[in-house]
C-alpha cells in the first residue's frame, strides 16, 4: 500500500513539474503578448533648417495700363497677348478722322488771326501817321487845328494799338488750339511707353473708345518679366519678426507653383511692408520676394507656395519630433519614478507656440512662459517601463527639432507611439 501510494504521489509530482515547466513559457508569453509594443524613432545627428511657409502671387514688378486719351472708333490694332514690344513701338489707333479736321480748322483760325494781325498793325501805321501830321501842323499854327480833332486823332490810335494786342492775342490762342488738336490726333496713335510684353488686351478692332469720364484701359503691359518678378506673400503677425529677420541675414525663400511641380525656384527677399491688413481678425503683413524668370515659366497671376529660410544649424543633434510630442497613454507604463511627471502635467504635447490668457498673465510672465515651453520630455524604453528624459529644444523642422540641452546622444532609440495590431 505504502509503495502504491509512493508510485502515485511520484507520478503527480513529475507531472506537477512538467505542468510548472510547461507554464512558465506560457505565461511568459502571455506577459510578452501584453506587453506594450512601442513604435521607436532614432535620433540622428545632422543640418537642420527652420522655414515660415506662406502663399504668394506671383506678379511683374511693374505693370503698366496703357489707355486712351482721347475717344473714338478703334481703327488699327498691332498687338496681340503675349507680344513683345518695344518702347513707342506703334500697338494701336484710334480713327483720326475728326481730328484731322480739327488740326484743319485751327490752322485756318491760326491764319485768319495772323492776317488780323496785319491789318491792325496797317491800321495803327496809319493812325500814327496821321497823328504826326496833325502835331506838325499844330506846332506851325496852334490854331490851324482845333483840339477835338487832335484827340480824335490821338484817341484813334490808342485804339488800334488796343485792337493790335487784341489781335496778337487771338493769334496766340489761335496757336495754343492748333497745338492741342495736334495733340489728340498725336493722341490717336497708341505707342507702347516702355520695353515689355502685352499682358492684357481689353479692346477689339472697331470698338468705340469713350475718354469723357475715365480714360478707357486698353492694354496691360508687363514690364521686364524675362529679368525678374515679384512674389508678394501674405505673412502672419506671428512670423512676420523671423521673416524681417531673415530678410537682415539676407537669407534665402524657395517656392514652387502648379504649373511646374518639380522645379524649385529661388528667391529674395526684397521688402517686408508695413501695411498691414486683416481678414476674419487674422493680421497679415505682405511680403515682397524677388527672383529670376529667364524661361519664362513664372507668369503673372499664379500662386506661389514659398518657403522662407529663418535659421539654420549645422551639425547638431535632431530628436525626432514625434518623439516630442508623444505622451504615455497609461501611468502604468511609465517607470514610478517619472510618473510625477504625468502627475505634474509637465510633459507638453504640443508645439513650442503656446497659447496665453492675455487678461491673466502680465507681459513677463508671458515670455517666461514662452522660454520654459523649450523644455520638454521625451521617452525612451527600459524594460517593461519608460523612462523620461528631460531636454531643452532649438530649431525645428518638418520632421526634427534640435537638441540644445538633454542626456540624448546620437543613435539613442526614443518612444513614438503604440505600434498597431499587426504591426512589425
Amino acid at each position: 500500500m505504502i509503495k502504491f501510494l509512493f508510485k502515485w504521489l511520484l507520478i503527480a509530482a513529475v507531472l506537477c513539474g512538467l505542468g510548472w515547466l510547461i507554464w512558465q513559457p506560457i505565461q511568459k508569453n502571455l506577459a510578452e503578448r501584453r506587453r506594450p509594443k512601442w513604435r521607436v524613432a532614432k535620433i540622428e545627428r545632422g543640418d537642420i533648417t527652420e522655414f515660415v511657409n506662406a502663399t504668394g502671387t506671383i506678379k511683374p514688378v511693374k505693370s503698366v495700363q496703357v489707355g486712351s486719351f482721347i475717344s473714338g472708333p478703334i481703327k488699327e490694332l498691332h498687338a496681340e497677348f503675349n507680344q513683345e514690344v518695344k518702347a513707342n513701338d506703334l500697338i494701336a489707333k484710334v480713327d483720326p478722322r475728326l481730328f484731322d479736321a480739327a488740326v484743319a480748322l485751327d490752322r485756318a483760325r491760326l491764319a485768319t488771326s495772323k492776317a488780323e494781325v496785319l491789318r491792325a498793325e496797317a491800321q495803327l501805321q496809319q493812325a500814327r501817321n496821321d497823328e504826326e501830321r496833325a502835331n506838325r501842323l499844330k506846332d506851325r499854327n496852334a490854331n490851324f487845328i482845333p483840339q477835338a480833332e487832335l484827340d480824335q486823332v490821338k484817341f484813334n490810335r490808342m485804339s488800334l494799338e488796343a485792337q493790335l494786342e487784341i489781335a496778337k492775342a487771338s493769334v496766340q490762342q489761335a496757336e495754343a488750339s492748333l497745338q492741342q488738336s495736334q495733340g489728340n490726333l498725336e493722341f490717336s496713335v497708341i505707342r507702347a511707353p516702355e520695353d515689355g510684353m502685352i499682358i492684357d488686351r481689353k479692346v477689339e478692332l472697331g470698338q468705340t473708345l469713350a475718354a469723357q469720364f475715365q480714360t478707357p484701359e486698353m492694354f496691360v503691359l508687363g514690364v521686364g518679366m524675362k529679368d525678374k518678378m515679384h512674389v508678394f506673400a501674405d505673412v502672419d503677425e506671428s512670423e512676420i519678426g523671423l521673416v524681417r529677420k531673415a530678410k537682415e541675414e539676407n537669407r534665402p525663400v524657395s517656392f514652387t507653383v502648379s504649373a511646374y511641380p518639380e522645379d524649385l525656384f529661388e528667391g529674395t527677399i526684397e521688402e517686408v511692408r508695413i501695411s498691414s491688413s486683416t481678414s476674419q481678425n487674422v493680421v497679415t503683413y505682405p511680403v515682397v520676394v524677388a527672383t529670376k524668370n529667364p524661361e519664362l515659366k513664372l507668369l503673372p497671376g499664379m500662386t506661389a507656395n514659398l518657403s522662407f529660410q529663418i535659421r539654420q544649424e549645422s551639425n547638431v543633434i535632431k530628436v525626432p519630433q514625434s518623439a516630442v510630442r508623444f505622451y504615455p497613454p497609461d501611468p502604468e507604463q511609465v517607470h514610478p519614478d517619472d510618473r510625477k511627471i504625468l502627475e505634474t502635467g509637465t510633459t507638453d504635447t504640443e508645439d513650442d507656440s503656446t497659447t496665453f490668457d492675455s487678461n491673466s498673465q502680465n507681459a513677463r510672465d508671458r515670455v517666461m512662459a514662452i522660454q520654459s515651453g523649450k523644455k520638454r520630455h521625451v521617452w525612451r524604453k527600459d524594460n517593461e517601463f519608460l523612462r523620461a528624459v528631460e531636454i531643452r529644444t532649438g530649431i525645428r523642422d518638418d520632421q526634427f527639432v534640435s537638441l540644445v540641452s538633454g542626456e540624448l546622444t546620437e543613435g539613442m532609440e526614443l518612444v513614438t507611439g503604440l505600434k498597431a495590431a499587426g504591426e512589425e
